[in-house]
C-alpha cells in the first residue's frame, strides 16, 4: 500500500486534464514539498494503471520512462500534444498551470 504522499501524488495526476502535462517538480510543489520531485518519481513508478501517467514529464519537457518512453510519447501524441524538434514536450503550450482553484480543490479532498 502506498504512503499518504504517494496517494496525494496520484490524486493530482488523476486531475491532469487531457492534452496537458505536469512536471514531477510541479507536483511536489503543489503538495508543499518543493524539493520532492524525486519522491514524486518514486510514486509514479508504482502508480495505479488507471492514472494518466504519461502526462507527468520532466520540467524541461523531456520524457522519462526508459522502455516506456516511446509508449508515453505515443499516448501524448494521441492527446494532441506536439513535441519540439529535440523531442521534448513544449511546456509553454502544454503545461497544466496550477491555480489557486486547483490547490484549493486538492487541499479539500
Amino acid at each position: 500500500m502506498a504512503n499518504q504522499f504517494f496517494q496525494d501524488v496520484y490524486d493530482i495526476v488523476e486531475r491532469i486534464p487531457y492534452g496537458k502535462v505536469v512536471s514531477y517538480g510541479q507536483i511536489a510543489r503543489m503538495l508543499g514539498k518543493p524539493r520532492g520531485a524525486r519522491e514524486v518519481g518514486w510514486a509514479m513508478r508504482i502508480c495505479p494503471e488507471k492514472l494518466p501517467w504519461q502526462r507527468v514529464v520532466m520540467a524541461d519537457g523531456s520524457i522519462t520512462g526508459g522502455m516506456y518512453s516511446e509508449i508515453r510519447r505515443a499516448l501524448l501524441e494521441d492527446e494532441g500534444i506536439t513535441f519540439l524538434k529535440d523531442g521534448r514536450v513544449d511546456m509553454k503550450t502544454y503545461n497544466w498551470k496550477e491555480t489557486s482553484d486547483t490547490a484549493t480543490s486538492i487541499e479539500n479532498d
